[in-house]
């Protein structure tokens, strides 16, 4: 099983993940625990990059499932962007375009947090 790894930036008024490897049942907690902490520090404009993230299983749908109306109801929203074409497909399959903004890079995802904001 490949590594996980999640890191954690600021850019601007927004935080940004970056999700590295395989997000699965035995990796999802570390996702998680990385969205309590920024909803509990009240961050709630989240752009999560998925540009290295090579695969993602249920487990890991279910987390962001489970935390993106707590990050709504502050008047954010997590946006989603670099995903490869067989990390989309998963989303895709299970209606997950109809949820979420899947942009094509972080610069989009700004754009679409500060459209909102006007």
């Amino acid at each position: 099983m490949k590594n996980f790894k999640i890191t954690h930036r600021h850019l601007d008024a927004f935080d940004v993940l970056e999700l590295t490897g395989e997000l699965d049942a035995h990796t999802a907690a570390q996702l998680e625990q990385s969205l309590q902490q920024l909803i509990h520090q009240k961050n709630h404009r989240i752009i999560v990059n998925f540009s290295d993230l090579n695969y993602i299983a249920s487990a890991g749908l279910g987390v962001f499932m489970a935390y993106i109306e707590d990050v709504r109801e502050l008047g954010g929203d997590i946006k989603l962007t670099n995903m490869n074409d067989k990390v989309y497909n998963v989303f895709d399959l299970l209606g997950f375009p109809t949820l979420y903004d899947i942009l094509e890079d972080e610069e989009a995802a700004m754009q679409k947090f500060n459209s909102h904001t006007k």
